[in-house]
């Protein structure tokens, strides 16, 4: 993955399925982090202007859980309601959980280039500190 310092994500070769990798400083920003990697696994954001707001809260549990929790709330929206988000801030909580905001898009807005996720994965899943930094990996079943 990357270096501790540095920020990022990347889709992992996969027979079937998709897997993302993410990595990031901390723990919030790693989980926004793998909330980008969902997305640009099967839409193309460029170009595409949030024009709302959404914000949840998780609440204290294993940091892969948290992770899987965070995942599962895009694919849910995406059935749901049909937004994406193109932009997350998380922050912990006093309570050891999180709170995503996210700047969301509707999906219409977005060029469709991958098979549409439709659930995260508990097999090989990963996701906690690292020398330096955090990282995480799973895989969504598409």
């Amino acid at each position: 993955m990357g270096s501790a310092a540095a920020r990022g994500h990347h889709r992992v070769p996969h027979t079937a399925d998709v897997r993302i990798e993410a990595w990031a400083p901390d723990r919030e920003s790693c989980l926004a982090e793998a909330v980008t990697a969902l997305v640009e696994s099967f839409v193309d954001p460029a170009g595409a202007t949030p024009d709302a707001d959404a914000e949840f809260h998780l609440p204290p549990q294993d940091d892969p859980d948290l992770l899987v929790g965070v995942l599962d709330e895009v694919i849910f929206r995406l059935e749901t309601s049909g937004v994406l988000p193109l932009a997350t801030r998380i922050r912990a909580t006093d309570d050891g959980g999180v709170t995503v905001h996210w700047r969301t898009v509707p999906t219409e807005a977005v060029e469709l280039v991958g098979a549409v996720p439709k659930a995260v994965s508990l097999h090989e899943l990963r996701f906690g500190p690292t020398d330096g930094g955090w990282a995480g990996a799973v895989t969504l079943d598409v």
